[in-house]
This record gives C-alpha cells, structure tokens and sequence, in this order.
C-alpha cells in the first residue's frame, strides 16, 4: 500500500525527510512496508521510506548564473601567447600602412591614400557595430568559432567594470589574430597605396575596438588626457554614449570605435529590421527581445559583489 507519509503518519523528532527547497523540485514519500489486520494504526517502517522526485514540468530548465568575477583572477591577465598574437597584428596593420606612405610617396599621391583611411576608419565603426549586435543577440558559448566571445559579452553586460579589469594583450589577442590571418595575405599581395592605406586603418580600429571599448568604461580620472580629448571630440566612442548600451532595452549604441554609427543605426531601426527578418527566415530570436532580465542587469563594481581569490 502506497500513503503520503506526511499526511497520516507523522515522523518523530529523530528522523526526518527534507525536501528541496527548489522551486522547481517536488518530494512524494513512499512507504513500502506491509501493513497486517490489526486493532492499532500500523507504522510505517521508516528505513524503508522512499523519496521520489518529482519535476515541476513547467520549470524543468534551470540555467545556473554567471560566476561572479573575482579579485585578481587569472583570466583576466595576458599570457605571452596574448602578448605574441598582439604583436604580430600590429606589425602586420603597421606593414599595410608603412607600404602604403612608401607607395604614396613613389606616386606622389597622398590625398587617395588619405581618404581612403578615413573610409576604412568610418567603416571600421559599422563593423564593430555589427559584430557587435550579432553576438550579443545570437549563438552561445558553444557556438563554433566565435563561442568564447559570445560568453565573454555575456558576462560583461552583467559586470561591464571587468573589461577595465582586463589587461591590454589580454583584451585584444582575439581580434589581433584574426588580423594576422586576414590582412598579412593582403599585404604581401598587393602593392597598391590606396588600397593598403583602407585596410591598415580599418583593421588597425577593429584589432583596437576592445581597448576603445574598455576606455568607454573607464572613469576619466582613470584615463590620458589624449584619449579623454579623443573621446570628447567624438573620434572615439565616449562614456556617456556607450552607457546608453548597458541601460533597457539594450539594443542600441552598439558601435564602440567612435559611434558615429550609432545614431543613424538606432534612428533608421537598421539592427531591429535585420533582427524581423531572421526571425521570419530562420525562426530565431535575439536576445535582446527578451530582456531585460537579471543576466543583463548591471552590477556596479563595489567590494561586496567581488569574490576575494
């Protein structure tokens, strides 16, 4: 015979039977004694009590939160692969524009080689802006490829402070390899100085797009007077536009070399057009449709909420 234990037969103080505290976790008990004919209630035997779990099947997904970052963690330091792979991007980027001012000079052409640097600084923002977008809104930690960085800018719209935590080499060895990969062919294939100056600075902007970024979350009495007078002349993304990103909805300001994207983007709704049309298409939806919700909630740095190594 099968009976709730806690409705007929009370445990004694010296045996008990906890139940999750969980929300999403029910007990049943069952006793699995035998019971005889018999003028007394019959006992159940104790040692024989089973506990079953039951799920709540509405809440069967529980998805454990981000570990909070601690002082002086490992992960945030460079390593000397970190310090190598942001070597070799900018000896790459500096080839493309060193063979470019040499090309320039030889032709005695300066002012395409110029305009086309600042074209490839302009669109070094929309790129950012776009990349941006896509992995704050889609794809995982096991998303191939570009896995880490996706879980990465997840942990920081919870702690955007980290990032100023992040040692140089540390924040840009990412971006500095994939410079290496995709610019070092195009500098020892081509000659041209306009074409060199475009992707020089262009790549140069992506590969330093984190350190700009950091910079926005940076106080200014931490800062150099240069990149504060950057920030304030609107050649790179400042503080008080990029915080317009980590505040509800989280869907806007997503450009982080100077932002001179975000306000066109933001207005014309470009991001939120292109995020109806993969949903139309492909069924997915962004993040940013579902927040905010606690895992972009910002959390101020103070001392209470860094766990001590």
């Amino acid at each position: 015979m099968s009976i709730l234990a806690q409705h007929k037969y009370p445990l004694s103080s010296k045996h008990h039977v906890y139940t999750c505290l969980s929300p999403c976790l029910r007990t049943r008990v069952h006793c699995l004694a035998t019971t005889t004919t018999t003028t007394t209630k019959p006992r159940p035997n104790l040692d024989q009590l089973v506990i079953e779990p039951q799920l709540n099947p509405l809440q069967t997904l529980v998805t454990s939160p981000p570990s909070r970052p601690i002082l002086n963690d490992p992960s945030l330091r460079s390593t000397w692969a970190h310090r190598a792979w942001v070597a070799s991007g900018c000896t790459t980027v500096m080839i493309s524009l060193a063979k470019s001012i040499m090309g320039a000079a030889e032709s005695h052409m300066w002012l395409e080689p110029i305009l086309a640097g600042l074209v490839g600084y302009i669109l070094a923002d929309l790129g950012s802006g776009v990349y941006h977008w896509g992995i704050d809104n889609y794809g995982s930690d096991s998303t191939p490829i570009f896995g880490a960085q996706i879980d990465a800018f997840q942990g920081h719209h919870k702690w955007p402070w980290t990032i100023t935590r992040r040692q140089f080499a540390n924040n840009l060895h990412a971006l500095a390899r994939a410079v290496t990969f995709t610019v070092l062919p195009m500098d020892l294939a081509s000659n041209d100085p306009i074409f060199l100056a475009f992707v020089g600075v262009c790549s140069g902007c992506i590969m330093f797009s984190q350190q700009f970024h950091a910079w926005a979350h940076t106080t200014k009495s931490r800062l150099p007077a240069l990149v504060i007078l950057l920030q304030d002349m609107g050649l790179l993304v400042s503080r008080s536009q990029h915080a317009d990103h980590h505040r509800s909805p989280y869907n806007n300001n997503y450009c982080i070399v100077s932002g001179v994207w975000n306000d066109f983007l933001d207005k014309q709704q470009v991001f939120e057009a292109l995020e109806m049309i993969l949903f139309f298409k492909l069924g997915v939806r962004p993040r940013s449709w579902s927040e905010p919700s606690s895992d972009w909630t910002e959390e101020i740095e103070n001392s209470s909420q860094i766990t001590a190594d």
